[in-house]
């Protein structure tokens, strides 16, 4: 099915439901822009789109890092001005441009792994579909930010966990796929399951479409007129549209949701987890902004309740906390907020 068709279809079904499966306040403007940029220019390119670039493809260099293209622009040209070395353009030149960082988070992300136990992550090298605006080449392999998120956090989960006893995982919230990718590049026999809104969902099913066949993924529109969704029958990859996990039948061995609830109000992730308990999970891996995302005032980007640390150990009550974690595999902002991975483990 053609791209805008199926956006025009999920966006009419979810026109249909219940709030809870809608975008909250932070998400509705951001799927507004991210509408229009890809009915303008493309899902080919989506990975260089601004929109895109701003809410779910994250970025080291501008716009993740708060620097403004004019500034990183005028403190190049200053240098030309102040005679600087062009070994000297080039430390300010990898600062600038998210290099550093990244190549902090890949020596973290090396130094956690072998190629011993599944997934074998060192063997993960990330696709170029969606035109990437910022890619990092290491030891002759390719990686975002997005990317080096997730291997960051299955290193923490390594530690805790034999991957041979995991079959299916879920998400909510995967972005552009990107945890799909990694897991079904470096694992076998493991189903991969991510849900989402539109046009996100849309999105991360053009993705793994594009990864791994269209004979190896689940359509949100396959399964849309079944009474129930069983796991079971799901192929390696399924894109589920949010409303869905109501329909889905079967069990679940890790649940994974990365920065994206922190996005939603404190009702709909308490509604999530829910579904996600009652689908017999044992692991669940998250990470969040301690502190919670920011207010939303006037008509900037915000939300109406923050989720904090606290509010995950209180929604799952069938959940033991096993490791918290900010310093290596999380994120400390200048600013001092704290990105922080949990891991909880199902009490019974």
């Amino acid at each position: 099915m053609e791209f805008k068709i199926e956006i025009e279809k999920t966006l009419s079904l979810m026109a249909q439901q219940s709030s809870l499966y809608k975008p909250t306040d932070f998400w509705s403007d951001a799927s507004n822009s991210i509408l229009k940029e890809l009915a303008d220019q493309g899902v080919d390119s989506f990975r260089s789109l601004e929109s895109s670039l701003w809410f779910f493809v994250p970025t080291y260099g501008h716009p993740g890092s708060g620097i403004t293209q004019e500034l990183i622009t005028s403190v190049m040209a200053e240098l030309d001005q102040l005679s600087a070395t062009e070994k000297q353009k080039k430390v300010f030149e990898l600062f600038l441009n998210g290099y550093q960082s990244a190549l902090a988070d890949y020596r973290v992300f090396l130094a956690s792994n072998s190629d011993e136990n599944p997934p074998l992550l060192n063997q993960f090298s990330e696709s170029k579909v969606g035109c990437p605006k910022e890619h990092f080449e290491f030891d002759d392999k390719w990686f975002s930010r997005s990317s080096l998120n997730y291997l960051l956090g299955l290193s923490f989960l390594k530690k805790h966990i034999n991957f041979n006893e995991i079959q299916t995982v879920l998400e909510i919230g995967g972005g552009f796929g990107t945890l799909g990718e990694i897991l079904l590049k470096t694992t076998s026999d493991l189903k991969y399951i991510d849900i989402d809104i539109p046009p996100t969902a849309n999105v991360s099913h053009y993705y793994l479409n594009q990864n791994f066949g269209q004979e190896n993924v689940t359509s949100f529109l396959d399964v849309e007129k079944t009474d129930e969704i069983l796991i079971k029958d799901l192929k390696k990859a399924s894109v589920l549209c949010s409303w869905q996990i109501e329909k889905l039948v079967g069990k679940v061995d890790l649940f994974v949701n990365y920065i994206s609830f922190q996005e939603m109000e404190p009702d709909v992730v308490d509604n999530y987890l829910k579904h996600v308990s009652r689908l017999g999970t044992k692991w669940v891996l998250l990470r969040n902004m301690r502190e919670g995302k920011q207010l939303k005032k006037d008509n900037g980007v915000g939300v109406k309740q923050p989720i904090l640390s606290s509010d995950y150990e209180n929604m799952l009550e069938n959940f033991e906390l096993v490791e918290r974690n900010v310093n290596p595999f999380g994120f400390k902002t200048v600013d001092g907020y704290h990105s922080e991975i949990f891991l909880f483990r199902r009490k019974d």
